[in-house]
């Protein structure tokens, strides 16, 4: 498992359980993949009954605000998946992405603080288009303990553990448009 995470790297002083890789994919691969998300009919984000700045389309699982679970989603598109395979392949032996998230962020937008959902595992994010800063926070007593990466354009960053289950992250107002695509693992339910 250590020859196949060295592909990541930690960042000091981050969150235990966050990995960064810069460069994960070619500038040409990039357009490519702006181009495949920006032609999906991204929606805006619905949260309940408000709705977001954001546009997303979901793949494979969508989680279901209203109904409180996850909903089964359109299949991921196959342009996704020679990226998948990679990432599978420098993820843990049982690195299985069951779902995607592709995510428009116009100049401007951002996302406030949170936790994905406890259905997801692993959490996978690829960055396109501008950086952003990717926030993280926990209480700390009556205080926070913050933690920004700089997170650039073509950089994959991986979240498990603490980074996962005891940090909250988020994303202030970016400067240019972002383009994201999140990957999820299920989260393991043996108990």
């Amino acid at each position: 498992m250590t020859e196949q995470l060295a592909f990541f790297s930690r960042v000091t002083g981050s969150p235990a359980g966050l990995q960064y890789v810069a460069e994960f994919i070619q500038p040409a691969l990039e357009r490519e993949l702006i181009d495949h998300v920006s032609a999906l009919p991204l929606q805006p984000f619905q949260f309940g009954a408000y709705e977001g700045k954001r546009r997303v389309a979901s793949f494979g699982f969508r989680y279901d605000y209203t109904l409180r679970r996850l909903q089964p989603a359109e299949p991921i598109p196959g342009w996704l998946g020679p990226l998948i395979g990679q990432i599978e392949a420098y993820g843990e032996p049982s690195t299985k992405i069951a779902q995607v998230l592709c995510t428009e962020y116009d100049t401007g937008v951002g996302i406030g603080w949170h936790r994905d959902k406890p259905h997801f595992g692993r959490i996978f994010g690829l960055s396109l288009g501008s950086s952003c800063k990717f926030r993280f926070r926990r209480a700390a007593g009556e205080k926070w303990q913050r933690y920004t990466l700089e997170a650039e354009p073509r950089s994959l960053y991986m979240m498990s553990g603490e980074a996962r289950e005891v940090w909250e992250h988020s994303i202030p107002a970016v400067e240019a448009k972002r383009y994201s695509i999140t990957f999820r693992t299920m989260a393991d339910r043996k108990t």
